[in-house]
């Protein structure tokens, strides 16, 4: 029987709300929208100047020497503002922290005094960092920034929302001591397999499409480098959705293909077309929480080709061998790619297969789990002071 929850003033912090060219914007967005579908008033601390009402909004915090990289990244970092944080704080049942900055750091502080519930969420990966400055592959340094993320933040949380086993399990590694809650992100029921015409530019094309922030370590590169590799490269049209600054690197390196890559940022009713359009999905990071664009792709019934990187949780949707390969390599990757091309019939097995096991994903599940978390700390909290 599922559980009653009473309505909340929830207050979501995050630096970037409101820009959806990163997967914790989209998570967050989501999750806000279907919180004031179920009856909750939800109000948002950022530095994105959007538009909306019940958000607050504050200066953006110019880092130094590293506001060059972060702006390349298509990110804002927020610049704490006591007022403005305190007003939107004020009166809430709960807080909820979206990453380990600035903003989040005095938005705990200030809701302390006021005596509100607190949670976070871990969407930052510490590679998500450390591969922007050429460093994803040194462990001291990522282990560095999960003790940095832990003092400046997480020590003083108890509850901490994790998107997928992996990252909770790397939080247990590095000595986290929160009370962790494993629940997927959720996709949109909008996602989902529907008759769509390919564009005639693709007819006669094997249509493979990746999803995501054009960052080192999500690997666009090793997916270019197993096209070439593949026996049927001539006849593969390759769709990167999303945006970045690795942009260029992208337009360099498909000089010479038969059929030059298609780069561009979808908004969602264009992207479920792709994504019901297309023959493979291929999801090559190193690193990644959860990964809801793969989420997304296989709720329309595309199947997926995963990397198997320990580091990445997105592999746990591999519901086949036949849809991991060796992480950063890109051999393994287009012989993959060629055993679905020659085999279209385990392709139409796998499609249902995944499309019936998408349906533990649904975006109002998830809500509805991370609601119980919320009421939880509000009690919790709420006992502490009656104390």
């Amino acid at each position: 029987m599922e559980k009653k929850i009473k309505k909340m003033i929830i207050t979501i912090v995050l630096d970037q709300y409101g820009n959806t060219n990163n997967g914790t914007t989209a998570t967050a967005m989501r999750f806000a929208n279907a919180l004031k579908e179920h009856g909750h008033e939800v109000r948002v601390i950022t530095a994105w100047n959007y538009k909306e009402e019940k958000c607050y909004l504050v200066n953006e915090y110019k880092v130094p020497v590293f506001d060059k990289i972060i702006r390349s990244q298509g990110m804002v970092i927020g610049k704490p503002d006591d007022d403005v944080i305190r007003k939107a704080i004020r009166g809430s049942d709960v807080v909820h922290l979206m990453l380990p900055f600035p903003l989040q750091r005095r938005a705990l502080q200030i809701a302390k005094e006021e005596k509100v519930a607190v949670t976070a969420a871990f969407h930052c990966q510490p590679e998500n960092v450390s591969y922007t400055i050429h460093m994803g592959k040194i462990k001291f340094v990522n282990d560095f920034i999960y003790h940095l993320f832990y003092k400046w933040l997480y020590r003083d949380v108890k509850k901490v929302h994790c998107p997928s086993n992996m990252i909770a399990n790397q939080l247990k590694e590095h000595g986290y001591q929160n009370e962790l809650h494993v629940i997927s992100n959720g996709c949109l029921s909008s996602f989902k397999p529907k008759k769509v015409e390919r564009p005639e530019k693709y007819k006669d094309k094997i249509v493979i499409v990746t999803v995501g922030r054009y960052s080192r370590e999500k690997r666009h590169d090793l997916l270019i480098k197993a096209v070439g590799r593949s026996k049927y490269h001539d006849h593969i049209q390759l769709i990167f959705c999303g945006n970045g600054p690795l942009k260029s690197k992208f337009e360099a390196m498909q000089i010479g293909m038969t059929n030059p890559i298609e780069l561009k940022f979808c908004e969602e009713e264009e992207l479920i077309n792709i994504l019901n359009y297309a023959d493979l999905y291929v999801h090559a990071s190193d690193a990644e929480i959860e990964a809801i664009s793969c989420i997304e792709a296989f709720s329309c019934g595309l199947v997926p080709i995963i990397s198997d990187s320990k580091k990445s949780a997105t592999n746990q949707f591999c519901l086949t061998d036949e849809c991991k390969f060796k992480h950063g390599n890109s051999k393994d990757l287009s012989q993959k790619i060629d055993y679905f091309i020659e085999h279209p019939h385990r392709i139409k097995e796998l499609s249902k297969m995944y499309t019936k096991y998408a349906e533990q994903f649904q975006l109002d599940r998830c809500v509805r789990q991370l609601e119980e978390v919320f009421a939880e700390a509000i009690e919790e909290n709420k006992a502490q002071y009656e104390n």
